[in-house]
């Protein structure tokens, strides 16, 4: 009876400490989503499979994405560089980080230029004591508005 109460107290104190463990912070899940987008610049299918999970969702202009498309579509990019700037994350939930921030890239996309800035998310959970990218979208910015004319 007493090693029962011992599991079962050692099983009580481990779920405390789990749920009162926090979140990551900002800098750690830049890092997380720094490592996707150098996975697949480089076009790395297994490092990106370790931070991206097997059943993302990605949602992009031209239509919508699972992990095969990813990584087909990994092969036709030739991604010269990328830049993360403004990243924020946040989070209601201890299991769950919602981030966006602004990629700059240089490079092409089956032969065509895809060079710009984007606007970006990611929603990632923890899986297994592991933080997953389970979805993901960027969108291109759209280039400055032409000024007005004078009128004379």
């Amino acid at each position: 009876m007493q090693k029962q109460i011992a599991y079962l107290f050692t099983a009580l104190l481990a779920t405390v400490a789990i749920s009162f463990a926090e979140t990551p912070g900002t800098e750690e899940m830049l890092a997380k989503e720094t490592a996707a987008w150098q996975a697949f610049k480089d076009k790395d299918a297994a490092g990106f499979k370790k931070v991206v999970d097997h059943d993302i969702v990605a949602i992009y202009p031209e239509g919508i994405s699972d992990m095969a498309k990813e990584l087909s579509d990994m092969q036709k990019w030739d991604m010269k560089s990328f830049k993360i700037s403004d990243y924020k994350t946040h989070s209601d939930e201890k299991d769950v980080i919602v981030s966006n921030y602004v990629v700059t890239i240089e490079g092409t996309y089956d032969g065509q230029d895809v060079s710009g800035t984007y606007n970006a998310g990611s929603v990632w959970k923890i899986e297994n004591g592991k933080w997953l990218a389970i979805f993901h979208t960027n969108v291109k910015q759209a280039g400055a508005a032409p000024a007005a004319q004078k009128k004379e």
